[in-house]
C-alpha cells in the first residue's frame, strides 16, 4: 500500500468502497420491485420484510469482520487465527438460524411472538430456509474484503459487489418466471448473490492472502491470541446488534405518534434518501482504518479529509431538501402522491446533518478500532439508541411533531450524543 495520504490518494482508496455501499443500497428496492410484481404481492412483501429483517439480525455477529480483518490481519499468524475465528462466528450464526427453523421454535417466535398470520408465516419459513447460506457467506466475504482493503485493493471489493448484484438480479429475474412465491424468489436471489460474491472474493483475495501468509509476525509485537480477538471483536458485534434495534424502535414509536399511517409510509422513502448520503460515512470507516496507520500517524490527514467529506455529504442533501429537487425526488423518482411529497420535505430537512454525523462517527470508530479500543464503540451505539428513545417522546408527544419528523429528529439527537461520547473518549487520551 502506498504511504501517500494526500486527499487525492485517500479519495482514490475510498471511492470504490463508497460505490460498493451504494450498490448494496439498491439491492432491497430492486427485490421489492420484483416481489411486488408477483402474485399475492401484499403477502409476499410482508413475508420478505420479516425474513430480510431476521436475516440481517442473524447476520449481525459477522458484520464487523471486515473492520476486524482490516485492523488485525498483518501476518501469517494473525491471518490464520482470525480466519478460524471467522468460521466459528459463521458456524454460530448458521446454527442460530437452524434453531429458529425448528418448527416449534419458529411457531413460538413468528406466529405467537411476532403475531404473523399463517399465510405470511408459511412464506417466511420457506424464505428463511433459502436464506440459510446467507450469514456464513456474508461473514466469509467480509473477512476477505478486510484483507483486500488492508492490501489496498479496494477496487476489487467494489467489483465483487458488482458481480453479487449481477448474480442476485439474474437469479431473481430467472426465478420470477416460475411459479415460486415472490418472497422465495427474493430469498433465493439474495443467497445466490452473496454466494457468488464470496467465491469472487476468494479468487480476488488469493494473491493478498498468499502475501500475508508469507509475512512473519513482528517480533516486537505481542502475538494475536484468540482471547485478544474475542475481546477486540465482541464490542463490535454488540454494536451491530444494538444498532439493528433502531428501525424497529422508531417504527413502534411512529405507530403511536401523530399521523401514523403517513409516517410509516414516508419513513422508508426518506430514510433511503438519507442513507444514500449516510453510506458515504459508513464506507469511510474501513478506508480510515486502513489508512490512519498502525500508530495513528496519519490521523490528521484522515481528519481533514473526513471534514470535507462530511460537509459535502450533508451539503448535497441540503440542496435536495431545501430546493424543488425534493419534489422531483419524492414525486417523480420515488412515485409518492402529491400529499406525501409535501409531507416528506420537513423530515428530510431535519435529517440534513445525519450524513455529516455519520462521517464523524466513522472516523472516530476507525481511530478506536486501529488503536484496539473497541469497547467505547458499543457504548456509543447504546447511547445513540437510548438517546433516540428519550428524544422521540419529546418531539412527537411534547412538541406534536409528525411521527416521521420526530423519528428523524430523534435519530439526529441520538447520533449526536453517540458522536459526542466518542469525541470525549478521544480527548481523554484513550486513543
Amino acid at each position: 500500500m502506498t504511504p501517500d495520504r494526500s486527499p487525492r490518494a485517500i479519495l482514490a482508496f475510498w471511492l470504490p468502497l463508497a460505490f460498493q455501499w451504494m450498490m448494496m443500497a439498491a439491492e432491497v428496492p430492486f427485490l421489492a420491485a420484483v416481489v411486488g410484481r408477483q402474485p399475492e404481492a401484499a403477502l409476499n412483501l410482508a413475508a420478505f420484510g420479516v425474513a430480510y429483517a431476521f436475516a440481517i439480525l442473524v447476520e449481525s455477529p459477522v458484520i464487523m469482520l471486515m473492520s476486524a480483518a482490516t485492523a488485525l490481519v498483518h501476518d501469517a499468524t494473525s491471518y490464520r487465527r482470525l480466519h478460524r475465528f471467522t468460521w466459528a462466528l459463521n458456524f454460530a450464526s448458521t446454527a442460530l438460524l437452524l434453531v429458529v427453523l425448528v418448527p416449534p421454535v419458529f411457531d413460538v417466535l413468528m406466529r405467537r411472538g411476532v403475531g404473523l398470520p399463517d399465510a405470511v408465516a408459511d412464506l417466511t419459513y420457506g424464505a428463511l430456509w433459502l436464506l440459510l447460506p446467507w450469514p456464513a457467506a456474508i461473514g466469509y466475504r467480509r473477512f476477505l474484503h478486510g484483507v483486500l482493503i488492508q492490501a489496498g485493493r479496494t477496487r476489487r471489493v467494489a467489483l465483487g459487489t458488482g458481480v453479487r448484484l449481477l448474480g442476485m438480479g439474474g437469479t431473481a429475474l430467472l426465478l420470477a418466471r416460475t411459479e415460486m412465491p415472490g418472497v422465495w424468489v427474493a430469498a433465493a436471489a439474495l443467497s445466490a448473490g452473496v454466494l457468488v460474491e464470496a467465491i469472487v472474493a476468494a479468487v480476488m483475495a488469493a494473491a493478498p492472502v498468499r502475501e500475508v501468509q508469507r509475512r512473519a509476525a513482528d517480533a516486537s509485537a505481542a502475538p494475536l491470541r484468540y482471547g485478544a480477538i474475542a475481546r477486540f471483536y465482541y464490542p463490535l458485534a454488540l454494536t451491530s446488534f444494538i444498532g439493528l434495534t433502531t428501525k424497529p424502535l422508531l417504527t413502534f414509536f411512529m405507530g403511536r405518534a401523530p399521523a401514523p399511517v403517513e409516517s410509516l409510509a414516508l419513513f422508508p422513502v426518506v430514510v433511503a434518501l438519507v442513507f444514500l448520503f449516510g453510506s458515504l460515512g459508513l464506507s469511510f470507516q474501513e478506508a480510515a482504518i486502513a489508512l490512519v496507520g498502525r500508530d495513528l500517524e496519519h490521523r490528521q490527514e484522515l481528519r481533514r479529509f473526513a471534514v470535507g467529506l462530511a460537509l459535502a455529504a450533508s451539503g448535497v442533501l441540503a440542496v435536495i431538501a431545501f430546493t424543488p429537487l425534493a419534489a422531483a425526488w419524492y414525486g417523480q423518482l420515488s412515485g409518492l402522491p402529491p400529499a406525501l411529497v409535501e409531507l416528506a420535505r420537513t423530515p428530510t430537512q431535519v435529517a440534513v446533518l445525519l450524513p455529516l454525523l455519520s462521517v464523524a462517527l466513522a472516523f472516530q470508530r476507525a481511530v478506536l478500532v486501529r488503536a484496539g479500543t473497541t469497547r467505547p464503540i458499543s457504548v456509543a451505539t447504546a447511547i445513540e439508541v437510548g438517546g433516540m428513545a428519550l428524544c422521540f417522546p419529546v418531539f412527537a408527544w411534547g412538541l406534536g411533531m409528525m411521527g416521521v419528523t420526530a423519528a428523524l429528529a430523534a435519530q439526529l439527537c441520538g447520533r449526536a450524543m453517540g458522536v459526542g461520547f466518542l469525541v470525549w473518549v478521544g480527548r481523554r487520551g484513550t486513543t
